[in-house]
């Protein structure tokens, strides 16, 4: 497929400038050091183990302490330097931690749109691109001095409810699609060069965090659970949807870092909780790196939510848990007292220690000067650059959802629509493009700013802001909309509506926001679009109702070029190809359902709905994975096996007969390497508009089982020329993707026949256990 389209990382890789702000000094082992530079933990031709075990060796416990805090001590006898680990990349570098400033040769940096938007494109290839290009820029303003080199970012936690103010920032409510999108990019922003890291990513918030102030309960009291007879988030839950994305972060992406969460789940807090951290991240995923707490977590347990007596307890069962980093100064302050009352031990320290500072030696910090490293000559010419501003326009672009055009109303045309009325308080804004832990962006094009390249503008606001709690304005509006030629309403939400520490109370538009577009579209001589920015989704029926409404296009946000990708999609410049990551509910779905039930299946005996497309089967404003295009495409499958042999490990011991009469084999039980099923998919382009498509492949297991309704196994993203055909090759891998976890938490393949379902498509596999060798029962 074209590169314009489904980028490719290699031209992304641009010459590294020469240019730099100032040398920087090493951070450690200082070549001019004659007394640091010839010790073994300086000394990079040895394993990096070899070298982090002299270094802990050589340090006081006091020192030692000292290191266990984001804001990391000096140790200037052994020639060390204080480090900040906090450093923020969502979706471009961000100054919203503290080791990360903005100033002098790196004023800005560019500002990608926020990740719900870019999940949208279900393309994991943009996804490892801009992760490469962030990295880029955050290396460059390492060297520079302005940056760390340990971010906290992404986060992949599941958009379970669509009231949360933090669902922006996920990838979406479906956990393939959410541990896809942190792998992808966390390989961007770590590279490819084995045991060296780029930068060091952290997926977070691990786990079953989803709220953060509702209705009373906020994320620093909330215990985690179930509205049901065990009182707790079950296992089936935890392993099929909560855990995922940091299970393939860690497994697949590689990721140096995972950050344990506020909340308690099941009584324990997350950050206390050995059989989280130490058995599941480290132990099951064999995390490479280190585990450090949300910001103030651990005394967050100690001082509101109360689950330790003392605070040397609570710093104790942090690090005996698996914590090897507190963002906060708790365990700075209290874990020399719990070592001193022999609740710690100084191996335990230790152990966490070996974890923070392998991560700082694999990103080369002790490996003497700067310049002379990998990514040393990356500069401020790296930071802002025409191609990186390129990228997070076309990402813009390809996040963009086209969800109603009746008519059809859109694409707009410069001839026939050549006065346009742009109205709403969303219509020339410019940092709500960006959402919440954005930096400063190289620069704004709002949406009026894009419009205004096409056609002539007619400008009205309409309302104050997105609150919109006068019609003070609405006769100026309506009046423009009776004047032009088109009407666009960029209405929507802010960081005002939701956001971190706020989550909303509903799903319509703020205040007399819908009153506005009603009446100005009653009014418009011309065809009216509505164009909405939110995180989350909002219930917007009144509009899909309207015959005077012909398009409904949802941008999320939209990122520092937002207004310019927003016009080349109205225009038809480029077509839209995006999909919704999260289904959009009526206002009533929330109606009786807390956020603080945790269970994703419905009960109808409680009268509760489900979450998330895979388990809510009720009335919807518009389904996970919707969105139309300009043109028309159609798939056929061109070949794909009807029966795959599920191979048995013989020398398994246990239930093995009685696995098989159940029709459900455990997935350890099963030889999963390279069990796959492959497609073969032709997508035909029947309009008159090249385009891009969303291949989009659900599975339904056979009934009876513990499963979701359907579950997304594969996506692929293809361009395809107006009245042409691509054929697109699918690899479905059987034991993670058609498998099912029972209510115990255990992952087994359902036996039997398999539903796949592409668009209209169906396709029936039956899958088929072997016996190799004997399986003792």
């Amino acid at each position: 497929m074209p590169t314009s389209f489904i980028i490719t990382l290699s031209v992304l890789f641009l010459g590294v400038s020469l240019q730099t702000s100032k040398a920087l000094d090493p951070f450690a082992c200082d070549p001019n050091d004659g007394t640091t530079r010839n010790l073994p933990f300086c000394q990079v031709k040895l394993p990096i183990q070899t070298r982090v075990n002299d270094l802990i060796g050589r340090m006081t416990l006091q020192e030692k302490v000292g290191l266990l805090v984001n804001s990391a001590a000096a140790v200037p006898r052994l020639g060390i330097k204080g480090y900040e680990w906090w450093s923020e990349a969502l979706h471009g570098v961000s100054n919203v931690g503290p080791g990360t400033k903005f100033g002098g040769a790196f004023p800005v940096a560019t500002s990608f749109p926020q990740v719900i938007t870019t999940a949208a494109s279900f393309n994991a290839t943009l996804w490892e691109a801009i992760g490469q290009v962030v990295s880029d820029e955050a290396r460059a303003m390492f060297n520079g001095g302005v940056a760390g080199l340990t971010y906290w970012s992404p986060n992949v936690n599941i958009f379970r409810d669509p009231r949360w103010g933090r669902g922006q920032e996920t990838p979406g409510e479906d956990p393939v699609v959410a541990g896809k999108y942190a792998a992808s990019y966390v390989r961007g922003l770590q590279g490819n060069d084995g045991n060296r890291l780029k930068v060091a990513a952290c997926c977070k918030h691990f786990t079953a965090y989803d709220l953060d102030n509702w209705n009373g309960v906020d994320r620093f009291h909330f215990n985690a659970k179930m509205v049901a007879i065990m009182e707790k988030v079950s296992k089936q839950d935890m392993v099929d949807t909560f855990d995922v994305p940091f299970r393939m972060c860690v497994k697949e992406g590689k990721v140096a870092s995972v950050m344990c969460s506020y909340n308690q789940v099941n009584g324990i807090p997350t950050c206390a909780d050995p059989n989280l951290l130490k058995k599941t991240v480290r132990g099951q995923w064999r995390l490479n790196g280190y585990i450090v707490s949300d910001c103030d977590s651990v005394g967050v347990y100690y001082g509101q939510q109360h689950y330790t007596s003392t605070p040397e307890e609570a710093a104790a069962d942090a690090i005996k848990a698996g914590l090897d980093l507190d963002c906060g100064p708790f365990l700075g302050q209290h874990t020399g007292d719990a070592i001193k009352k022999g609740l710690l031990n100084e191996a335990e320290i230790n152990n966490a220690l070996l974890n923070t500072l392998t991560v700082q030696m694999r990103l080369g910090m002790f490996d003497g000067e700067p310049s002379s490293q990998p990514y040393g000559n990356l500069g401020p010419d790296n930071v802002c650059s025409p191609a990186h501003q390129e990228l997070a326009l076309e990402a813009a672009r390809q996040g963009i959802v086209l969800l109603k055009n009746h008519g059809p109303s859109l694409p707009l045309s410069t001839r026939r629509h050549h006065s346009v009325a742009i109205i709403g308080p969303n219509s020339n804004v410019t940092v709500t493009m960006i959402g919440n832990y954005a930096g400063l962006a190289c620069g704004y094009t709002t949406p009026l700013q894009g419009i205004e390249r096409y056609s002539k503008i007619i400008y009205q606001q309409g309302c104050a802001d997105v609150a919109c709690d006068s019609d003070q304005q609405f006769g100026a509006a309506v009046d423009a909309a009776r004047q032009a030629d088109a009407t666009v309403l960029v209405m929507g939400l802010d960081q005002s509506i939701e956001a971190e520490f706020k989550d909303r109370t509903g799903l319509l538009l703020p205040g007399r926001q819908q009153e506005l577009v009603s009446k100005v579209a009653a009014a418009s001589k011309g065809p009216t679009v509505l164009v909405l920015m939110s995180g989350g989704p909002i219930d917007v029926s009144f509009a899909e109702n309207d015959p005077k409404i012909g398009g409904i296009m949802w941008a999320g946000y939209p990122g520092q070029a937002g207004g310019a990708a927003i016009s080349d999609v109205l225009y038809g410049i480029t077509n839209p190809g995006g999909k919704l990551p999260m289904t959009w509910y009526p206002q009533d779905y929330i109606t009786n359902l807390p956020m603080t039930n945790m269970a994703m299946r419905s009960r109808k005996s409680q009268g509760y709905p489900g979450r998330t497309y895979r388990f809510y089967k009720g009335k919807v404003v518009y389904p996970f994975g919707h969105g139309i295009s300009y043109t028309n495409f159609v798939h056929t499958i061109a070949s794909a096996p009807t029966m795959v042999s599920v191979p048995l490990d013989g020398h398994r011991h246990g239930s093995g007969n009685a696995t098989i009469s159940g029709k459900a084999i455990r997935v350890t039980h099963a030889r999963c390497n390279r069990l796959s099923l492959g497609l073969q998919v032709d997508v035909k382009n029947i309009g008159s508009m090249d385009g891009t498509h969303t291949l989009l492949v659900y599975s339904r297991p056979p009934a009876g089982h513990w499963a979701p309704h359907k579950q997304l196994v594969a996506f692929e993203k293809v361009h395809v020329a107006a009245k042409t055909q691509q054929r697109v090759g699918i690899n479905i891998h059987v034991c993670k993707f058609l498998s099912v976890v029972d209510r115990y938490g255990i992952r087994r393949i359902p036996m039997g026949e398999h539903s796949l379902h592409i668009g209209d498509v169906k396709h029936s596999v039956s899958l088929q256990a072997s016996i190799l060798g004997v399986i003792k029962s």
